[in-house]
Parts: C-alpha cells; structure tokens; sequence
C-alpha cells in the first residue's frame, strides 16, 4: 500500500514537471515568433515592389546601423560623394567617408546608389577656375575635368554601385527659364548634361544611370524635365531612369500630380526611383524651400495635427507607389529617423520620417505597411 503511494506520488510529480517545462518550451517558442515577427522591416514589406534605401553618412553604426539593416536593402550617401567632399582639390581625392559607406552596404549585402557625379551645389571652386588667371576655364577643359572626375569615381566604385545620380538639379525652378544658370551651363551651355552620362557609361556600362531633380510634380517642370530627357534619349544618351526626389510635405503632393509624373517619365521607357524622399510636417511645395530662413523661435513639438497629416500624405504617397510598381524601381528615404534630418539645418526642427527620435516607428510607418 505504501509503495502505491509513493509511486502515485511519483507520477503525479511526473505530470505536474511535464506541464510546467512544456508550459515552458511553449512561452519561450511563442517569444521567439514574436521577436521573428518584429524583425520585418520596410523591405520586408516590399519586397516583391521595389527596393527600400536610405541616405546615410559615415558614422553608421550602433543602434541606427541595427535599423538600417532591418529595414532598409539599399543604401545612398547623402554627402560623401558629392563632388566637393570627394574631390575637393585638383590633385586630390578623399575616398575615407565614401568607401566606408560601400564598405558597409558589401559586409552586409546591401544595394549601393551613387549620389552625385555632376551638381551645381558642393561643386569646388577649382573646377571652373584657371589656377593662374583665376578667371573661368574654357569649355574643353571644364568637360575634360569632368570627364576625368565621372572616370576616377565610377571606376572605383565599379561593381559594387549598382546605380548613379550622374546629373543632379540641372533644370530651372521659374517658367521662363529652361536650363539653371549655373556655371555649368553657363561654360559648356547644355553639352555637359549629356557629356555626364556619356563618361559615366563608358566607365561602367552596367551601371545604371538616372537623372534627379525635385519639384517633378509641378507641370511646369515636369515638362522641361521630360522635354530635356527625350531629346537625350532620340540622340541616344545613355539615360536609364529618372529620380524623383520625394522631398514633400504634408500638402504636397496631390495624388494626381504624383500619378502624372510616375506615367509621364515611364512613358519614356525609363526606370522611376524616389530617390530622396521624406515628408515635411511644414506645409510647402519643396523640403529644401519649405521652411528656409524661418528661424527658430521656440521648442519644436510633433502635433497630433502634424502627426495625423503627415500620417495622411505617407498613405497616400505608397498607395500611389505600390499601384506603380511595375513603373517604381527603388524608394529611397533621405535620412535614418527624426533624430537627424537634413531639414532640420532649414531653420526648425522638422520631423520627416517613419522613424521618431528614439528610432521607433511612428504611426505612419504602420500606414505604410499595413496593405
């Protein structure tokens, strides 16, 4: 009788044991899923649209490198290749920030844009200017330097970037005037737009080549911009896709404007990427002219109102892209989080991202991924 006991006793300990590890096992595997599931990113997402990239700079790492790689799958420098900081004397190159950068996007295999060969902005002084009589150099040499910097940045980074911004802003923001005045143009007139491309391929014919400019919405623009690249492509210049930069706001913009400029640049037979996009809680027509010159008067706080249209225009901007995808290529965002944004140096904090300052996703990320 005892000995029955004893072995009741036993089995029951047996059961109670086994109950409480597979208890166990089951919490710590219904965690597991979790944490799995809360490891999709942005590119998970999309993965069957078009590629999620961000803008980044040289000091990539800790925390934020963390959430580029769970959410993003290709990765833009958003100065180090400009030609100002990569190449800021004749004679001298600084590669440091830019390699670091494509160092990182091939540890972890990762798409690389190249952004920019050609700008009128963070241009150095020395390109235009003859050493000697310091007075403006004749069209032959500007387009042979231009030649030999495309050549030099391409061929170094060939095979590990997939894609180039080779020609930046070229076209004027006013209707009466087509070409920006920049001393570019006002060298080699329009032959350097094409020139840019011409060198770009012949340094890396797999490379592909994209123009990029802001304001594509605007109908005004939009049509010098394709009028410009038509005539490329009828000459045969080696343009392969059209950038649309995505700085926006909260009140721009319209659907119908963003719909007509993704089929109009198609039309031409090119790839469209949105190559630098965030969106301003500040209302405006372009981010880099939304709030410039407006000083900071008091802490910058993110509103229900900012967080609601903001969350409104973000909806709107991906339903277009996912409808257009076969058109869409790659979406780019310009900076990680609202920790730092290139908007913020315009005069205020802004808070243009799917990232807050803590680097968690706000309401309108899940907008953008709830489809």
């Amino acid at each position: 009788m005892r000995n029955s006991i004893i072995a009741s006793a036993c089995l029951l300990s047996f059961i109670v044991l086994f109950n409480q590890c597979k208890s166990s096992l089951e919490s710590q595997g219904s965690t597991q899923t979790t944490g799995t599931a809360n490891k999709k990113g942005l590119k998970d997402y999309y993965r069957n649209y078009f590629s999620i990239g961000v803008a980044v700079t040289p000091r990539l790492r800790g925390e934020e490198a963390a959430l580029v790689l769970q959410h993003f799958n290709s990765l833009t420098a958003e100065n180090a290749m400009k030609m100002g900081p990569i190449h800021p004397q004749e004679n001298r190159y600084f590669w440091n920030d830019a390699d670091s950068i494509v160092d990182f996007a091939q540890r972890h295999g990762l798409k690389m844009r190249g952004h920019t060969l050609t700008w009128h902005t963070q241009t150095p002084g020395w390109l235009f200017k003859d050493s000697a009589s310091n007075t403006n150099v004749s069209k032959e040499v500007l387009l042979k330097r231009l030649k030999d910097h495309i050549t030099t940045v391409v061929n170094r980074y060939k095979g590990k970037v997939y894609a180039w911004d080779v020609v930046n802003e070229v076209i004027a923001d006013d209707s009466a005037t087509y070409f920006r005045k920049s001393p570019w143009y006002q060298i080699t007139g329009e032959d350097f737009v094409a020139k840019a491309f011409e060198y770009a391929h012949e340094a890396d014919p797999k490379a592909i080549l994209f123009y990029n400019d802001y304001n594509t919405e605007n109908p005004v623009k939009r049509e010098k911009i394709y009028r410009m690249l038509k005539k490329m492509l009828d000459a045969k210049v080696p343009v392969h896709g059209v950038g649309l930069q995505g700085h926006w706001s909260v009140n721009n913009p319209t659907r119908e404007e963003l719909e007509n400029s993704i089929k109009m640049f198609a039309s031409l037979g090119l790839q469209v990427q949105i190559t630098e996009l965030d969106v301003s809680v500040y209302g405006g027509r372009q981010g880099g002219q939304i709030i410039q010159g407006q000083a900071q008067r008091e802490a910058a706080v993110f509103t229900p109102e900012m967080e609601q249209k903001q969350l409104e225009k973000y909806k709107m901007i991906f339903e277009v892209f996912r409808k257009y995808k076969k058109e869409i290529t790659g979406v780019t965002f310009w900076n990680i989080s609202d920790r730092y944004s290139w908007l913020d140096g315009r005069g205020r904090k802004n808070f243009p991202l799917l990232f807050d300052q803590t680097l968690k996703p706000k309401k309108a990320y899940w907008e953008v991924v709830n489809f």
